[in-house]
């Protein structure tokens, strides 16, 4: 198993979702879930909000237009975090803000270090209650939507929904199409 560093996590969130992503740009969508997903980002003490702000000032200082940073510009958003979240925690505490602001994001890049690879942790699964059952079941469908399904259940596509057009020279519901060859072979 790959060693989980810093570099790492970031190539990892930053592919996730985007199956066309390198990895080498990491958006603001991909940027929070690493943080919920290393309990960085936990609504009391670190916000949402506050990592916008500061994903956004770094992005501020990119050409018009950029929307993702680079894996170099992390340590800058971090740096915007510990500073933006260390201002109010040293005023409630009565400390020094230094102190506090290398404490935060000493602790932060721990957290992102410790993360495991992104997942889909809390996604709704189908229910599959004896309704849906039934209703999703395609061996009991009839007419016209039994057409639309294989021996196996699998859709047919465009095949299932649309009529092709039939150029064989023979009658629409004809059954016995292609055996006249046969037949006039067996007459000889």
């Amino acid at each position: 198993m790959a060693e989980n560093t810093l570099h790492n996590g970031f190539t990892a969130y930053a592919k996730f979702g985007d199956s066309k992503a390198t990895g080498k740009l990491m958006n603001s969508k991909n940027f929070d879930k690493w943080l919920k997903d290393a309990k960085v980002q936990d609504g009391k003490r670190i916000k949402s909000t506050d990592t916008d702000i500061a994903f956004t000032k770094i992005l501020g200082k990119k050409p018009k237009g950029t929307k993702a940073i680079e894996f170099k510009d992390l340590e800058a958003v971090l740096d915007e975090i510990a500073s933006h979240v260390g201002k109010t925690e040293a005023k409630k505490k009565g400390v020094a803000e230094d102190g506090v602001k290398t404490e935060l994001k000493s602790y932060i890049k721990t957290k992102l270090q410790d993360c495991s690879q992104p997942g889909l942790k809390g996604t709704t699964s189908a229910a599959k209650t004896g309704a849906v059952n039934r209703l999703t079941d395609t061996s009991k469908y009839t007419g016209s939507h039994k057409e639309r399904f294989d021996a196996e259940g699998k859709g047919k596509g465009k095949a299932g929904r649309v009529e092709e057009k039939n150029e064989s020279g023979y009658v629409a519901a004809y059954k016995e199409e292609g055996t006249f060859d046969k037949k006039v072979a067996e007459g000889d």
